[in-house]
């Protein structure tokens, strides 16, 4: 059976699911997963062209609704908005100078403020603009992962999901004072259930696994603690029943960094 197959099945019984759980927030969530799933699929089959679109394009919008949470002025949020596409698309055309890429994408948004001579804001507005550029650079890991890449994506979404179904059907100590809705119990559920989808995928390897059972509660954590910080709930409010794509990728940032660092 193919990775696709199986993606096709798990999305069908999460539509059960779903649908058996009575939950609004989770139905709209599957909403979102069956239109999303089949774009992330044909863009990494596409090959890394494909991923490196796919992204820039996540990149592009995660920039725009994190300029809004941290309502960066317009002149900040379009030089991030440049700047974060432009790692994955160099991990594709230009792998070799992706370092050098990344320094340039920090120094141009640290300059916005100092161009600006924000002599009250400024520093602000260069940590956040700063911030964002090292948050989304782990997207040039969609290009630089290859096949790898999907089973990832897949495991920490079902992982996602089942820590929050989990946590409100099991109760128990919360998490973390950054995110007092969610349970230890949902962490277990959910890493148990990621790990199985790495298993099932062909994937389970020792990096692959500790991104998926590290990186997506801990990318989950740094979201709630920047949004706690600015006072939001979600990073945006467009993705029926998810907020913003930003709420649905920061645990697959996090995951995506360990798999590059730890090779995969």
């Amino acid at each position: 059976m193919t990775d696709v197959a199986i993606i096709a099945g798990v999305l069908l019984a999460g539509g059960v699911a779903a649908g058996l759980s009575r939950r609004r927030e989770y139905v709209l969530r599957w909403c979102a997963w069956a239109v999303g799933v089949p774009v992330v699929l044909a863009a990494l089959r596409a090959g890394p062209g494909g991923a490196a679109v796919l992204a820039g394009a996540a990149g592009v919008a995660c920039a725009l609704e994190y300029g809004g949470l941290t309502r960066l002025p317009w002149v900040d949020r379009a030089v991030l908005t440049v700047a974060v596409p432009m790692v994955p698309v160099t991990a594709w055309v230009a792998p070799a100078q992706l370092p050098q890429v990344l320094i340039l994408a920090l120094v141009a948004v640290a300059l916005v403020p100092v161009l600006a001579g924000d002599a009250t804001g400024g520093l602000s507005r260069l940590c956040f603009g700063m911030l964002g550029v090292i948050w989304f650079a782990p997207l040039a890991g969609v290009v630089l992962l290859g096949p790898a890449v999907l089973a990832l994506f897949a495991a920490v979404s079902i992982a996602d999901i089942t820590a929050s179904f989990g946590g409100r059907l099991l109760g128990g100590p919360s998490l973390s004072p950054l995110s007092p809705a969610k349970h230890w119990s949902g962490l277990l559920a959910g890493t148990v259930a990621g790990l199985g989808t790495l298993a099932v995928l062909g994937a389970f390897t020792p990096a692959l696994a500790i991104a998926v059972a590290a990186g997506a509660p801990l990318g989950d954590l740094l979201e709630s603690m920047v949004k706690r910080g600015v006072k939001a709930k979600d990073s945006a409010s467009w993705l029926a029943g998810a907020g913003g794509l930003l709420d649905r990728l920061d645990s697959l940032l996090l995951s995506l960094l360990i798999a590059l660092v730890l090779g995969h």
